[in-house]
């Protein structure tokens, strides 16, 4: 288990060695969740490395990561602990043939902790010999807002109730990151938790950074195209901008092609690593991906 980080740039270096190159302004509100105990909210579009960073903030310290990922629909007995009912059904009837179904003596077994499934929220509250686990709630924006009602509650005092066992409480408050895409508004109550982020798009030299460290493979004149390409394909008007985890997966598609220039024939074969919807890529066939590949490489033209 590794202590947390003492500096802002203690952060960034511990980060950086999970290959995620983590801007200051990132790495400071990090830094402060860390330090102060407080629930860290990243909100950005899709693929710019919110889930990722507590994926790496994990295993930096050595801490479990439990990943609670929310639907619509995610109520709190989902997200907290549910009854282990098939389990319970049988030891129920093993009871009732061996005439030993003794009424007080089996409920208390069936709602005893061997029957119980901890579900993320409950598993986070548990003692852990590494030290408190880092909590991810993914796309808290999929949730309903009864939802979030119960999770500031939750996080209030990091205790949960099971009526039949009592107040579970941690012993030690786990390291929260929620997440949202911004698909819905995230109330306000909630917001006021944590501390807050925005995760944009890196630029033209960060996301060289993080392409170099997570495709350290790829040559420097490929990664320099495809990223400025993935850069000017952000201006386009699309229906999902691609996000960083677009550009690494598309960087590994080339090398697996042996592609060491773009082309406008490479960039139409290999459009699905980069877009996700048919009408965007509909719109890039053809003279539309040879346009932005002209003006990708005017931009890394010497001024």
């Amino acid at each position: 288990m590794t202590q947390h980080p003492t500096s802002i740039d203690a952060v960034q270096e511990l980060l950086a060695r999970q290959d995620y190159v983590c801007g200051r302004a990132l790495a400071t509100v990090t830094f402060l969740a860390l330090t102060l105990g407080k629930p860290l909210f990243l909100e950005g579009e899709p693929g710019t490395g919110k889930t990722e960073i507590a994926k790496a903030i994990a295993a930096a310290l050595g801490r479990r990561l439990i990943r609670l990922q929310c639907y619509e629909g995610l109520d709190a007995s989902s997200a907290v602990y549910e009854w282990n009912f098939p389990a319970q059904m049988v030891a129920i009837r093993t009871a009732e043939a061996d005439g030993s179904a003794d009424r007080d003596m089996l409920q208390a077994e069936l709602f005893s902790p061997d029957y119980l499934i901890e579900r993320p929220l409950l598993q986070a509250m548990r003692p852990d010999a590494n030290g408190a686990p880092v909590l991810l709630i993914d796309e808290l924006d999929r949730t309903d807002e009864p939802f979030e009602a119960f999770l500031l509650e939750a996080l209030s005092d990091f205790q949960v109730t099971i009526p039949e066992l009592g107040t579970i409480k941690a012993p030690e408050p786990p390291i929260v990151i929620l997440t949202s895409n911004r698909t819905r508004e995230v109330h306000d109550a909630l917001k006021r938790r944590c501390l807050y982020h925005w995760v944009d798009y890196p630029d033209f030299p960060r996301e060289m950074e993080i392409l170099q460290a997570r495709v350290p493979q790829a040559a420097d004149a490929l990664s320099r195209e495809v990223v400025a390409f993935v850069q000017a394909l952000r201006t386009e008007d699309l229906f999902k901008r691609p996000g960083v985890a677009e550009t690494i997966d598309w960087a590994k598609c080339l090398l697996a092609l042996d592609v060491v220039e773009l082309s406008p024939q490479t960039i139409s074969d290999t459009l699905g690593a980069i877009l996700k919807y048919q009408d965007d890529i509909a719109r890039l066939q053809g003279s539309e991906a040879k346009r932005i590949l002209d003006e990708a490489r005017a931009s890394l033209a010497p001024a």
